[in-house]
């Protein structure tokens, strides 16, 4: 399902998301219709415009949030004109996976995009590479990261961005099994330690994005 108040936008997203093999249950043009939409039927995932009607403001991250509370399985795309990293913070960490923060200019990359989708449908959580460039950028003084060598940041810039480890590897031209190594190193070096529900991945990416 998809909402955006652009008509000319959401028609056109909705073009590109069927040509890639996906089937649109339903089109809305602001959060409450697409609200109503989710409830009758939920989809899969919900693809949703940051800066909708009445405020033009944070609409998409409360649509979200009202759309997981009525449907917990639905994975939420979050698209966005501009980089906005206080928004895509509370994505990341407001919301228990299945979540994802893009510029709406990747939607011109159809394969990419299509696959982006399909990874927040999983339940996977999807960063544009844009926003880790900010963060980075951003990043304060008192680096919790300073104790990881620079190829560790490397793996961990891309595990924000929503990589697999073989994804990671092939990015890196590494071996899968060194990139495995990188990754335990990493969780070693910010203290994460395993439990049941093997949340280290998330809590260091959280990491990343906060530091």
């Amino acid at each position: 399902m998809l909402a955006d108040d652009a008509v000319l936008f959401r028609e056109g997203l909705a073009r590109i998301l069927t040509d890639v093999g996906f089937t649109v249950t339903g089109r809305a043009g602001d959060g409450a219709e697409l609200l109503d939409l989710v409830r009758a039927d939920p989809p899969d995932v919900a693809v949703i415009d940051l800066r909708m009607p009445p405020g033009y403001a944070a609409e998409g991250i409360d649509t979200a949030a009202a759309v997981r509370a009525a449907a917990p399985g639905v994975g939420l795309m979050l698209l966005s004109q501009y980089v906005e990293v206080h928004h895509a913070l509370r994505l990341m960490t407001d919301f228990d996976g299945g979540v994802g923060y893009l510029l709406k200019d990747r939607v011109s990359d159809l394969g990419a995009f299509g696959a982006d989708v399909r990874k927040v449908a999983r339940g996977e959580t999807v960063i544009d590479p844009e926003l880790v460039t900010r963060l980075v950028a951003r990043r304060r003084e008192r680096d919790p990261l300073r104790a990881l060598t620079a190829r560790e940041r490397a793996v961990l810039a891309l595990m924000a961005q929503g990589l697999s480890n073989a994804a990671v590897a092939g990015d890196l031209h590494l071996a899968v099994k060194t990139v495995e190594a990188h990754v335990t190193a990493i969780f070693t070096k910010l203290g994460l330690i395993p439990d049941d529900r093997e949340h280290r991945r998330v809590l260091a990416v959280l990491t990343f994005l906060r530091a």
